[in-house]
């Protein structure tokens, strides 16, 4: 596998992106290093259980959510989705590999502030060995409806 179907559909819809390949990781920040890349631009996703559903916050692979942060910009209790959940969420990724454009599978999204200045954006395809690249405005365009908040800190 390559690009999940369900995120590729999404992308080919309305941005450009450059697929990198590179040799199977199983966390994003040995991604960001495995592809050379800051981990301040690579995007990675935190799938959280909600009022009976789900969402999703998105945020450098090289800082930490604080989830009493995002709690209170919330406005209601969030918590962290079990890995069984998110798999049922994302059917069509392997586990582990959450691509941060929840919008396409149904989710609310919140993003970190930080990542937003960044000239390029990389983010997980789907799989442990391809990486998706694209210019910052274009990942601000696919998310522009999502929520905007301060919730992580640099590692």
């Amino acid at each position: 596998m390559t690009v999940a179907p369900t995120l590729q559909k999404y992308l080919d819809q309305s941005v450009t992106y450059d697929l990198i390949p590179h040799a199977p990781t199983m966390s994003s920040t040995r991604t960001a290093e495995a592809c050379h890349v800051p981990g301040e631009a690579l995007a990675k996703a935190v799938v959280l259980r909600r009022d009976g559903g789900y969402m999703m916050a998105v945020l450098p692979a090289s800082h930490h959510l604080h989830l009493s942060a995002l709690k209170s910009q919330l406005g209601h209790k969030v918590d962290l989705a079990s890995e069984d959940e998110i798999e049922r969420l994302f059917e069509d990724c392997e586990r582990g590999a959450i691509p941060p454009l929840g919008e396409c599978y149904g989710l609310d999204v919140i993003v970190d502030d930080s990542i937003d200045a960044r000239r390029h954006i990389y983010m997980e395809s789907g799989d442990h060995a391809t990486l998706i690249r694209m210019e910052g405005e274009q990942f601000a365009r696919l998310t522009a409806k999502a929520w905007r908040g301060h919730f992580s800190t640099h590692d």
